[in-house]
């Protein structure tokens, strides 16, 4: 079931297509623009890009050009040809273009990719020719561009990048592009990114006057609308009150900490750039909490704990605050101010599959509620020369998450090598109605917290034992939880979970009066309604309803108001016609209970 995580892909023909396309799309755009200086150009996920430094800004205009010339390159039959040369050779065949010449230096000095990430041996240095084109590259790459479909190639958008990622380096211009090897996967693709165009939860928030963000209150920090904040309610109370019929403790805890509490976590001396400037006090530093795992143990070190208290749950949708670069802001993705529906357990060692199992189960439990039911898990090994912790706890807890998630039969990959330094982990990606991952839940061991701690309890010998602890998170933080549930409905989310689930419509002016007498009686019975009395033409009311996602729309006109029914319409375009108030409310009481 589980499988090395990218290896698959990267063996691929399709990252063979997609690598060797850039190759293409960089020597479309030397054509166009010769003075052009070339960086880097790998195949992605979804695609390709490469970053050039050239004379002037692109346009779209410009895009449809460079595009015309790698359709044309690639209805040639030219090789993809490796060369290996030694440093000097290489310098002499970048010599016009710097940004080879700098790879070129950290390849020849000890091994660096194209990011500056240092390699564990040093690499060959390798020529990819293609037609006129050479590039520094170590492949892999298709035979010849015959193996590339000119049908199933797309030039998709321009961005800026700073040249490895360091914003005291050039900007460059980022080509994005993606290929396929049929135009028919093309196409779906295309229809995919329409499609989530229409989904971005930015432009939704906005237009069902979810949240906003205030420039003068700051970026990245959220301010929820009525409609939003009622969602977030219900996401919220669901959760909390499944946490404590499943054994949980909610705690709280204050939104800052003396700065002797992060040095004792490692937060100043791992995760201080991530962290907001101190505030001086009584001349004492605080910082704003980036996590909330410190003042969960210092509750649990408040008293002495016995191995009959395990295991012990802690809950908490704790505020955090952390540091986010302007530049990687985006809408509730990526804030600089969230919530996370945090736990923190701590259990014996005898305790710890069975804890694994009940968190694994609790979390897909919860996710499914939302109507979340397609994942994929990738579990985190160790890197034995980066962690803390001994061998022997290591071995348990990895074996631990992988026996869970094999009980849970959950597709999963494995990251050898990947975890954090202070423990295994579990990530929980949710696949969305368009086929996305979205990281939303962690399962994270940690042997380095209780140790720099002194967290203890008397076990049974006598004698003081350290606990296990286990860092989780469901949702993830609820501001990225409530962007991706935006975008995996549209906007159309459940009708438990709306904030209007019916728009009462009259007809006329004659029919405002039973159109209200309607809405206090379903108000009554729990359903969450308002009567549009504005001076719109019906069709107009019933689009604002259908714009505003509204699940039922309750037409009343002079037929309705006299048989005392109303006229169903909803949000699918479907049209159920008259019904009789009390079918009507057994409909939403049924829709409510099944999550539709």
């Amino acid at each position: 079931m589980a499988k090395k995580v990218d290896t698959v892909y990267e063996a691929s023909q399709l990252f063979r297509i997609r690598h060797s396309t850039a190759h293409v799309m960089a020597q479309a755009v030397l054509e166009k623009f010769p003075e052009a200086k070339i960086a880097i150009g790998p195949a992605i996920d979804e695609g390709f890009y490469y970053d050039f430094d050239l004379p002037r800004a692109l346009t779209p205009e410009d895009l449809e050009e460079i595009e015309k010339k790698m359709k044309h390159i690639l209805k040639g039959n030219h090789k993809f040809e490796r060369e290996v040369i030694s440093a000097d050779q290489a310098r002499e065949v970048f010599k016009d273009q710097p940004y080879k010449l700098e790879l070129i230096e950290g390849l020849e000095q000890g091994g660096e990719d194209e990011h500056g990430n240092p390699l564990e041996e040093k690499p060959e240095i390798s020529l990819y020719h293609s037609s006129s084109f050479v590039d520094l590259c170590r492949g892999p790459h298709v035979q010849s561009t015959r193996e590339i479909n000119p049908k199933a190639v797309k030039l998709i958008s321009i961005a800026g990048a700073y040249w490895r990622g360091d914003e005291k380096r050039p900007m460059l211009q980022r080509i994005y592009g993606t290929a396929f090897e049929d135009p028919e996967a093309l196409n779906d693709y295309l229809w995919r990114m329409e499609e989530a165009k229409k989904r971005d939860h930015r432009k939704l928030g906005k237009e069902l006057d979810l949240f906003s963000v205030s420039q003068e209150i700051g970026p990245g920090l959220i301010l929820w609308h009525p409609k939003g904040g009622l969602i977030r309610h219900f996401v919220e109370d669901y959760c909390k009150v499944e946490h404590l019929a499943n054994g949980y403790d909610v705690v709280y805890s204050p939104h800052i900490g003396r700065a002797n509490l992060w040095e004792t976590s490692g937060h100043l001396g791992f995760y201080s750039e991530n962290m907001f400037a101190p505030m001086e006090i009584e001349g004492d530093n605080y910082y704003a909490k980036p996590m909330n795992c410190p003042f969960h143990i210092m509750i649990y070190k408040n008293k002495m704990h016995s191995y009959r208290d395990f295991p012990i749950r802690m809950a908490e949708w704790g505020t955090v605050y952390r540091y986010e670069r302007s530049g990687v802001l985006h809408g509730l993705l990526r804030v600089r101010g969230f919530t996370q529906d945090d736990a923190h357990l701590f259990c014996r060692e005898d305790q710890m599959p069975e804890e694994i199992d009940r968190v694994l189960n609790f979390c897909l439990h919860i996710l499914r509620h939302f109507g979340m039911n397609d994942f994929h898990a990738y579990l985190s090994t160790r890197n034995p020369e980066k962690s803390v912790g001994e061998t022997k706890n290591w071995e348990v807890a990895q074996e631990a998450l992988r026996a869970a998630l094999d009980r849970a039969d959950l597709n999963y990959d494995i990251d050898e090598g990947g975890a954090a330094f202070y423990g295994p982990k579990i990530d929980l990606k949710m696949i969305d109605a368009l086929g996305r991952e979205w990281q939303l839940s962690t399962i994270q061991f940690d042997f380095n917290m209780p140790e720099r701690f002194g967290m203890s309890y008397i076990g049974e010998d006598g004698q003081q034992h350290r606990p296990f602890m286990i860092h989780r998170a469901l949702l993830g933080s609820l501001e990225r939880f409530m962007g991706v549930l935006i975008e995996h409905y549209g906007g159309a989310f459940p009708v438990w979970m709306m904030p209007i689930q019916a728009q009462i419509i009259p007809i006329a002016d004659r029919h405002v009066d039973y159109a209200h007498k309607v809405a206090a009686e379903l108000k009554a019975a729990g359903v969450r309604v308002e009567v549009d009395d504005s001076n719109d033409r019906m069709n107009a009311k019933i689009r604002n309803a259908q714009l505003q996602k509204t699940p039922y729309m309750l037409v009343i006109g002079d037929k309705e108001a006299e048989a005392g029914e109303v006229a169903l319409r909803l949000r699918n375009g479907e049209n159920p016609g008259s019904m009789p108030l009390a079918d009507f409310l057994a409909r939403v009481k049924e829709d409510v209970a099944n999550l539709a």
